[in-house]
């Protein structure tokens, strides 16, 4: 590398902006996937349906998403990765627009099965991509950063949703479609990433011309589902989303809650999803646990998987307060989003109980954030690269099929509970319940920590091996 180009791999500028490309549009999904929660409400009216009936759309969706990840995977660790990923935002976008053209529920849920279906594409393609342009020394940062990209986007899904479809449900996701087609027009400046090409063992061999030319095959499937800490972050999946996965409801606690102290449906709806979004601001410290995580590795094989394990279990008993700290509402009813976002605002400073509630969201947001980017670190740190798309493309469908649980049971339990607990009250007891998922999520981190170091090992050398051939 020499002045401001990356041998064989485009000026410092060009591999900045595919990057930043590449982080940005792992947002989208996120964006899709939170657009729906708050409009549960004006969608079941308008489609003649009952809430429980999208939040299983929602459930679907993730599920449907995460299965479509591995066949993009597989065949990503195999083909150019570029137009596979650009072939998938044309089809989540096309899925986008045809969920704002819908006119009935069956309809509505194939255009969201479309869209999960291109999505599954951005998530696991674009996973592999960026793990080759990042050294191990700074994997936790930088995925901190792609994983607060995926939070950010959740944020804005609400965000928007509850805003701009406040009145009109159908609009957000015409915007989403706009965007997702201008996101296409993005990828056609990014150039082809070379695989293995941030690996320090490889280094020498591709700067001088050779080409890193090992793809996945079956034979490789046993041999990935035999390293014990792909395994341990496969499955920590499964109970870490279905915790995750309700928490898509937060938007219809806090909306339940302003409806209980006598605002309109329209407002309610503002006023959950500002809320919710709000408390979701600690995710934004994903970058402090990438951070620890690299620190901490950098001392001790294991440390990032200890980072993940202490965030995930100190998170618990701050989600458990979150959701029954009483909280007073006072924002004018029937106002525009401007006014009410404003009062929503100023009530975070003015009634203690808001406060209080943000200060405890924002910690367990926070400490739970520790999961996201070590989790992306581990899987490019015990796999060599031609392995990374399918093994987070099999953890994010394990990850699918709890987040998809988490959050269509969840909806099923806060039904069964209205038996005891009148709204709000059973939404609370019914998120509570599903945050002690969190446990054995915990657990599954302490023991990869203990199978880690011996896996990075055996990557490193296999690297070596092949940098002497090449």
């Amino acid at each position: 590398m020499s002045g401001t180009r990356i041998s064989r791999g485009g000026t410092v500028f060009h591999r900045t902006y595919s990057v930043l490309v590449f982080v940005v549009l792992a947002s989208l999904d996120n964006v899709a996937i939170g657009l729906v929660p708050p409009l549960y409400e004006p969608i079941s009216g308008a489609l003649g349906v009952p809430q429980r009936l999208l939040g299983l759309v929602t459930a679907v969706s993730f599920l449907a998403s995460a299965v479509a990840a591995v066949g993009w995977a597989y065949v990503g660790d195999r083909t150019n990765r570029k137009p596979l990923l650009m072939v998938g935002t044309l089809i989540w976008a096309a899925g986008t627009g045809g969920s704002a053209l819908a006119q009935d529920y069956p309809s509505f849920l194939a255009a969201q099965l479309v869209a999960a279906v291109g999505l599954g594409a951005v998530g696991s393609v674009g996973f592999s991509v960026v793990t080759d342009l990042i050294s191990p020394r700074r994997r936790g940062l930088v995925m901190s950063f792609w994983g607060l990209s995926q939070g950010v986007g959740t944020l804005a899904g609400t965000l928007t949703g509850g805003i701009l479809g406040a009145t009109d449900w159908r609009r957000p996701f015409l915007l989403l479609t706009v965007v997702g087609l201008a996101a296409t027009v993005a990828y056609l400046f990014t150039y082809d990433i070379r695989r293995g090409q941030s690996e320090p063992e490889l280094a020498a061999a591709l700067d001088a011309g050779a080409e890193y030319d090992h793809r996945i095959s079956r034979a490789d499937l046993p041999r990935i589902l035999a390293r014990r800490t792909n395994r341990w972050l496969i499955l920590q999946g499964l109970t870490a989303q279905a915790a995750f996965g309700s928490l898509v409801w937060l938007p219809v606690l806090f909306a339940e809650r302003a409806r209980e102290q006598g605002y309109s449906a329209a407002t309610a709806v503002v006023v959950g999803s500002v809320f919710a979004t709000l408390f979701q601001l600690g995710g934004v410290l994903s970058i402090v646990g990438g951070l620890a995580g690299d620190a901490l590795q950098r001392r001790t094989p294991g440390g990032r998987a200890l980072v993940a394990a202490v965030g995930i279990l100190a998170a618990v008993p701050f989600y458990l307060v979150l959701f029954f700290v009483p909280m007073r509402i006072d924002v004018p009813d029937g106002a525009g989003s401007g006014a009410v976002i404003r009062a929503v605002l100023a009530s975070v400073a003015t009634e203690p109980t808001v406060g209080l509630s943000l200060l405890t969201a924002v910690v367990a947001l926070a400490l739970t954030s520790a999961n996201s980017p070590n989790w992306f670190a581990l899987i490019a740190d015990v796999n060599p690269p031609e392995h990374r798309g399918t093994v987070y493309s099999l953890g994010n469908l394990v990850n699918g099929v709890g987040r998809a649980a988490g959050n269509g049971l969840v909806g099923v339990a806060f039904h069964a509970l209205r038996v005891a607990f009148p709204p709000p009250l059973n939404y609370a007891v019914g998120l509570a319940a599903f945050q002690l998922f969190f446990i054995p999520t915990g657990i599954m981190y302490w023991r990869a920590a203990r199978t880690s170091p011996g896996d990075i090992e055996a990557v490193h050398e296999l690297l070596h091996a092949r940098a002497g051939r090449l």
